[in-house]
């Protein structure tokens, strides 16, 4: 790892992992001043990701060595333990968000700022991936609200998603995915929902041109699985949660799916996908025609 500053900020921490207007109602999109991390001279090295963590220990696991195996470097930030977001993300080819154990409901300082800043990638066309905390900081910032199932479960091991036909129309979609979660997400009108759960239906979803917001973990590794499934192993006794041993089952059948659909989604995330065809209605179509039937899934 290395470390330096630039332009007054505390410090910014370098990872080469390769070597190791709004409506109330509707989603708030900052209005875009353009995308200038596109222009990028011939050349010119490819800008760093930046990566925000909320522990100590805490690693972009997959999702960080297939950024670095693109060419970009990390600049890791921890605002949880004092680390100063920027003020811009014209330095930078994208912004993840990744997940933790808290709530985007806390009252910390640090969250509100993480909410706060995620504004700056939406305004400056920035792309933007929030996963699980960083998916409910996006839903959140635009609008939408954060919270618990109704019956108290949780997810926690590999369920089942679905795409939607804006789903459809990005990408092919894995039918499993990891999850480590009790809260979840619901978007405001003017957000295109991508893929739906059984449990908490809003799994995946797009808002604007540039930012994503996904509820499940495609940058686990075996590693943090053993590390996930070891340290917090009380989370295997909640309502709804998998088994200790259908979590290592479940990554030999539906890891590979996964690995998969990341390497797809990193591609169209940083080239920027076209908008789906079904988002002009403002409410996404998808849950409009749940919304009249009797079993809302």
């Amino acid at each position: 790892m290395k470390a330096r500053v630039l332009r007054g900020e505390k410090s910014r921490h370098w990872v080469d992992v390769s070597a190791w207007p709004y409506p109330s109602h509707a989603a708030r999109i900052p209005q875009r001043e353009g995308p200038a991390w596109t222009q990028r001279a011939p050349g010119e090295p490819k800008r760093p990701i930046l990566i925000v963590l909320h522990q100590a220990q805490s690693t972009p696991g997959r999702v960080g060595q297939m950024l670095a195996a693109r060419g970009h470097k990390l600049d890791i930030r921890r605002p949880a333990l004092g680390e100063q977001l920027p003020e811009t993300t014209r330095e930078h080819a994208g912004v993840v968000i990744f997940g933790g154990p808290m709530s985007a409901n806390d009252t910390d300082a640090f969250i509100k700022k993480e909410i706060d800043f995620i504004d700056v990638p939406l305004r400056e066309g920035t792309p933007y991936l929030g996963i699980c905390l960083g998916g409910q900081m996006l839903a959140k910032a635009i609008g939408g609200t954060v919270g618990p199932h109704g019956a108290g479960r949780v997810e926690v091991g590999y369920y089942d998603i679905e795409p939607t036909s804006c789903g459809r129309q990005l990408m092919e979609w894995p039918g499993k995915v990891y999850q480590w979660h009790r809260e979840g997400f619901h978007t405001p009108p003017g957000t295109e929902l991508l893929a739906k759960g059984h449990t908490y239906e809003e799994q995946a979803f797009r808002v604007g041109e540039r930012a994503f917001g996904i509820q499940f973990h495609p940058e686990i590794t075996l590693a943090m699985l053993y590390r996930w499934t070891t340290r917090a192993h009380e989370r295997m006794k909640l309502p709804g949660a998998c088994e200790r041993r259908d979590h290592f089952a479940g990554r030999a059948l539906y890891d590979g799916p996964v690995r998969d659909w990341l390497s797809r989604f990193l591609d169209l995330w940083l080239a920027g996908p076209e908008p789906c065809a079904d988002a002009a209605s403002g409410r996404r179509v998808e849950l409009t025609k749940a919304a009249a039937a009797p079993d809302r899934r």
